[in-house]
């Protein structure tokens, strides 16, 4: 075999390989903060309310067999804004803001995962980070792949205060007293 021939046909192969191997990389996409949202509400003895996170941090990875790698949230306690500074203060104080001055959330997997479309649906399984203390939770999600590299996630997180060691805070000398349990309410929107 002569020398030409053989660095052509080698040309050929290396060419081939690389339009014919798929992307093996993973895609990783962030939280768009402009077009996320997520709500805390809650109950006191005297009325209902709610807050608003007004910073979200995060990162979805989807590897190359779309499926997804791994996904974390950061929360800023700072950035639970109720308009209300004497409530933004207390709520500071419980999450110990100052010790612990982010909520996280990492996933450790998904379950009852169900693609139709555009649309998904899972259970979330994860490890959040609150007031210093990891718990595992789980919650559904539901979800749609708007346009190619675009997810949008909602849906609702039951939590309990204590469940974290946090105190949940009094006001007006203990005489407004906030309920153990809170929801949080989330539209997210990776890209």
């Amino acid at each position: 075999m002569t020398k030409q021939p053989f660095l052509k046909t080698l040309m050929t192969v290396i060419i081939s390989f690389l339009f014919i191997t798929p992307n093996t990389q993973a895609q990783s996409l962030k939280i768009n903060p402009k077009a996320s949202s997520m709500t805390i509400y809650g109950t006191t003895n005297v009325h209902d309310f709610k807050t608003n996170v007004q910073q979200i941090k995060g990162e979805l990875v989807i590897n190359s067999a779309k499926k997804v790698q791994s996904a974390n949230i950061e929360i800023p306690v700072h950035s639970i804004k109720s308009g209300e500074k004497l409530m933004d203060n207390k709520t500071y104080e419980a999450f110990n803001d100052v010790k612990y001055p982010n909520i996280l959330f990492s996933l450790v997997d998904l379950t009852s995962l169900q693609i139709n479309g555009d649309d998904i649906s899972a259970v979330v399984n994860g490890n959040l980070t609150m007031a210093g203390v990891t718990r595992k939770i789980s919650f559904k999600t539901s979800g749609k792949n708007t346009k190619p590299g675009v997810y949008v996630f909602k849906g609702s997180v039951a939590l309990k205060m204590t469940d974290y060691k946090m105190k949940p805070p009094t006001a007006m000398l203990g005489v407004m007293k906030v309920g153990d349990a809170i929801t949080l309410k989330y539209d997210v929107t990776f890209e």
